[in-house]
């Protein structure tokens, strides 16, 4: 019985550091820094994980994926992030520039009352909304302002009742 315990153990603790020395081994060491190439209006240093997290707000805020911008690689059959073959990237530059230019015109950074600072502005979605494309809407037709058409004009009596300072007729 002793001979089994001392087999089961010496057995589990070499399994022990086979499962370590394992896992140890799996994890990656430094990766090199992913460097976007062919970028126009984003920052050159911007990191990879600061164009990603871009990249997933404009997409998110157009209700497409990377293929809507972005054209594959024919060879590779991969996504080609730096080729300008779909007018769509530059359309999405001419925005960026446009959202850019209209938040630093208009929307400047401030505090609010409790002094914390507050920013405000348009960005894809104001106007996307989820939508590939716009949706361009009509403004309503203004509301009329005044009597309702066919009217008399106001001061005017009602029909029937008499002028202003006649005296009442009482029956007779």
């Amino acid at each position: 019985m002793i001979l089994i315990n001392k087999k089961l153990l010496v057995t589990l603790g070499l399994s022990t550091v086979v499962v370590l020395s394992a896992m140890t081994a799996m994890q990656p060491g430094p990766q090199p820094e992913m460097k976007a190439k062919n970028l126009k209006v984003l920052p050159k240093n911007i990191s990879h994980e600061q164009l990603d997290h871009i990249m997933g707000e404009w997409s998110h805020s157009l209700g497409v994926r990377c293929g809507f911008c972005h054209a594959p690689n024919p060879e590779t059959k991969k996504m080609d992030f730096a080729s300008d073959a779909k007018p769509e990237k530059e359309m999405a530059r001419e925005m960026f520039k446009m959202t850019a230019t209209i938040n630093k015109k208009y929307f400047k950074a401030g505090k609010d009352s409790t002094g914390m600072i507050m920013y405000t502005g348009v960005n894809c979605y104001t106007c996307h909304q989820g939508k590939e494309h716009p949706e361009v809407v009509d403004a309503p037709a203004p509301k009329r302002m005044g009597p309702p058409a066919g009217a008399p004009p106001q001061g005017t009596p009602p029909q029937g009742t008499p002028p202003a300072g006649t005296p009442p007729n009482n029956g007779r």
